[in-house]
């Protein structure tokens, strides 16, 4: 596999593991990184050392969002065949929009990949949001190092799951030195990594050493807090128990975290800045040294579980944290932060992006004999789950309960499926995501049958040989068939406000484009569900597997229906109410339209079917000309807001 990786915070040489990981295991890695950069308050010089696939990179500006890059080695390096280029810039970075650009204009067709840190959600200004959204749709696999970060990224249009990958940190470099336990009465010496600025929290750390006698600390670092330290420690009664020993050089640090009792990481969050990662605690971590944090940003995803977490600006909680961290349950601490660390090692990175560019390449990571899990998702018709689970007898099945029903419980042990009461009735594809969490069989396709269709184990066989002969499918599903044999169709074009208009003036059968099948009987590749995640739970009912589908085409599969497979479908067996079902329908229409084309796209679609029911509402009699009446009557409100005021009737 040929990757091709741009990074301008690569100049740092430690920063670089990740590069090295990957060569190490087979991947072939061509680093571009700024020539020179600022990490950390000091300029750096990019130095290729023993690595003549890292190629430097004059850039223009020194902020990471709004600098640009020497254009002519990027479009050089585009012109070669890569299976991957993993652009490490924020999505909404002029960098990132640049680069884009160039590979547009090279007409280099490999599939992208960004990071992201942003775990604050921020509205950017014009023209950021929009090359944020567009680089973000276009991405066929974003890595961020936290969880928030990658949520919002799946928020802002991201097709599919965001991996959330740690930086990483070196085990040679940061390794534990010898064990260490302070006694009950002895003072316990805390150490502090990084700019000294506000946000760090560092007032909150000299109040927490004033309330705690036993407490020393030492700052390790430069900013603007540095000169007035000394004042700072002084009026709180505790200038000779901090001692601030300035910026560490980078072969340092490692000794440093050595040398002290735990490390204090107690940020505090603003309105435009919390913590992204946290490298300083697993750093700490990987030599062995206990970390007391803060809950500001992603700490508590880095540290809980292997170190110590408190509410942040709590100088008292900082202040007994520090100090039980280096008593008994330092041996404790020491061993998880270990783990934690070596979760974090570079190899354990390397792997993590393996699997990425896997994912992103629709490329198996083994050869395995493929197993198949099926999904039903039940909301009372008993008699209907009964027939469709009698023929999946003793294949491994799930059925998620929407509506706590006994009946549909003791279906399901009949049957031998597994049961799954969800409590409430949350929705098709919440239910559906249930059971992808609680995998039965993890790493095998999915196959998603609803308790009003029926398709025999040989079919299932037919769906599963025709989705791995085309590495590029995603999905197919069956031909089916209603109770009285008569065909129904399987296979439509995506929804979209240009097909909108088509079918509001007739021309429904001129509309063109990729395609999705249905959900009654629907079989999903394990690949696609691994880089497109579960189903969208904004979609209560319908549209959930058009929105997957359409999620999954951004990121470049294809879906079809296999006519050799065979099913029946009885259709709405399991609600009884049509005109409910059609406000469902068409409010997940809306959603999936201004999700998918934006306000004036959904605008646009709802001009589209207003005036197409008006004119079937003239010019058809009977119960057609009634039900374009009802569709006019439902966008002329808006379909969501009919389906708020449906719910709300029911509450009352």
């Amino acid at each position: 596999m040929r990757v091709l990786r741009i990074s301008h915070s690569a100049t740092v040489p430690a920063w670089r593991g990740r590069e090295r990981a990957l060569r190490g295991l087979g991947v072939e890695v061509e680093l571009l990184a700024a020539a020179r950069w600022h990490a950390g308050g000091t300029e750096v010089s990019l130095d290729q050392g023993d690595e003549p696939q890292t190629h430097p990179v004059r850039t223009w500006g020194r902020h990471p969002a709004l600098f640009l890059y020497d254009p002519r080695p990027i479009w050089h390096a585009l012109g070669e065949r890569w299976d991957v280029l993993d652009l490490h810039e924020e999505p909404f970075a002029l960098a990132t929009a640049e680069v884009l650009l160039l590979r547009a204009l090279r007409r280099n067709r490999a599939p992208y990949v960004l990071y992201t840190a942003q775990n604050l959600r921020k509205r950017y200004p014009v023209p950021f949001r929009w090359l944020e959204r567009f680089a973000l749709r276009g991405a066929s696999g974003i890595s961020a190092c936290n969880g928030e970060a990658a949520q919002i990224a799946e928020d802002k249009g991201f097709a599919g799951r965001a991996r959330v990958i740690p930086l990483g940190v070196d085990p040679a470099e940061f390794a534990p030195g010898p064990a260490r336990t302070p006694g009950e009465s002895d003072a316990v010496d805390a150490g502090f990594v990084g700019r000294l600025v506000p946000e760090k929290g560092i007032d909150v750390l000299l109040d927490a050493v004033a309330r705690e006698p036993r407490l020393r600390i030492r700052f390790a670092g430069s900013g603007p807090l540095a000169d007035d330290l000394a004042e700072q420690a002084a009026a709180r009664g505790i200038g000779d128990r901090v001692r601030l020993i300035g910026a560490l050089a980078p072969e340092a640090v490692a000794d440093f975290y050595r040398s002290v009792d735990v490390v204090a990481v107690p940020s505090l969050p603003r309105a435009g800045w919390t913590e992204q990662f946290g490298r300083v605690a697993v750093e700490a971590m990987a030599c062995g040294t206990p970390v007391v944090s803060s809950d500001a940003g992603a700490l508590p995803d880095v540290v809980g579980g292997a170190g110590l977490v408190v509410p942040h600006g709590d100088a008292s909680a900082l202040a007994r944290a520090l100090i039980a961290a280096s008593g008994p349950e330092r041996d404790a601490l020491r061993e998880a932060g270990l783990a934690r660390a070596a979760e974090c090692s570079w190899d354990a990175v390397g792997r993590e992006y393996v699997d990425l560019y896997r994912s992103v390449t629709h490329t198996a990571s083994t050869e395995r004999e493929r197993g198949v899990e099926i999904v039903v998702v039940a909301y009372g018709a008993p008699d209907l789950l009964r027939e469709a689970l009698e023929p999946l007898a003793g294949m491994p099945v799930t059925v998620v309960d929407n509506s706590s029903m006994p009946a549909i419980a003791a279906i399901a042990e009949e049957s031998g499926a597994r049961y799954i009461d969800s409590g409430a009735n949350l929705g098709f594809g919440t239910a559906v995501n249930r059971a992808l969490r609680e995998r039965l069989l993890p790493g095998t396709d999915v196959l998603l049958v609803n308790p009003d269709a029926r398709v025999a184990p040989e079919q299932i066989a037919i769906l599963q040989r025709a989705l791995h002969q085309d590495p590029r499918l995603a999905s197919v599903g069956p031909s089916q068939t209603d109770e009285a044999g008569h065909d129904a169709r399987v296979e439509w074009v995506f929804p979209s406000p240009a097909n909108a208009w088509l079918e509001a003036v007739g021309l429904a059968r001129l509309q063109r484009g990729p395609r999705f099948v249905i959900g009654s009987v629907l079989l999903l590749r394990a690949e696609a569900l691994a880089q497109v995640g579960g189903f969208d739970e904004h979609f209560f009912l319908y549209a959930e597997e058009t929105d997957w589908a359409y999620r999954a085409h951004l990121l470049g599969w294809r879906h079809r229906a296999v006519a050799e497979a065979r099913a029946v479908h009885v259709g709405a067996g399991t609600s009884g109410d049509s005109r409910r079902r059609e406000l469902h329908f068409h409010a997940s229409q809306e959603r999936y339209l201004r999700k998918h084309f934006g306000w004036a796209g959904w605008q646009a679609a709802r001009i589209a079917i207003w005036s197409g029911a008006l004119g079937r509402a003239t010019a058809l009699r009977g119960e057609r000309a009634r039900g374009a009446r009802r569709r006019l009557a439902i966008y002329r409100l808006g379909p969501l807001k009919a389906e708020a005021h449906l719910a709300q009737e029911g509450a009352s």
